[in-house]
């Protein structure tokens, strides 16, 4: 038991960003991200027994996260732009880091106004995943998912537009 603790352990450190992201992409309210982060923590280690490594923990991670924090935010009843966010992702290294703050805050401000799904699908496209592993990831077909996603993008766009959010 303890080997098998540790490793989770060793596995959850290596991918803690995956847990601090979502977390962000779903809650605005800094307490309810840190309680996020610890549903999803006990989700995971909840089920890790059961993970055979069929993939890779990462990709296995992301699910196990990604459905507790739509469960999640159901549960508590909680309340893109097109490829041109990934390059302005890019581009905050460049920025001070208090701007850089700044425009990471009006990001996630506007993406808090999207649906769960929705949220899912932009976490999934920032972290660099193709159309088919989108829709793996969340059930659904390549096409609907590059479909989901356009649309999803298009709504993010207008969301910083109308909220004087753009960069």
């Amino acid at each position: 038991m303890k080997n098998l603790e540790q490793e989770f352990l060793q596995l959850l450190e290596n991918h803690k960003g995956i847990l601090h992201k979502i977390s962000r992409m779903y809650m605005d309210d800094v307490d309810d991200r840190n309680d996020l982060v610890q549903e999803m923590t006990y989700q995971l280690w909840k089920s890790y027994q059961r993970f055979e490594g069929n993939s890779q923990f990462s990709t296995w991670m992301y699910r196990v996260c990604l459905n507790t924090a739509l469960t999640f935010f159901k549960k508590e009843n909680k309340k893109l732009k097109t490829d041109e966010i990934r390059e302005d992702f890019d581009r905050l290294d460049e920025i001070d880091s208090f701007e850089k703050e700044n425009q990471l805050n009006h990001f996630y401000k506007a993406v808090q106004k999207l649906n769960p799904v929705e949220k899912a699908l932009i976490f999934l496209f920032l972290e660099g995943k193709s159309h088919k592993e989108i829709g793996e990831d969340l059930g659904i077909s390549e096409g609907n998912a590059r479909v989901k996603l356009n649309r999803t993008k298009d709504k993010l766009q207008q969301i910083i537009k109308e909220n004087g959010y753009e960069f």
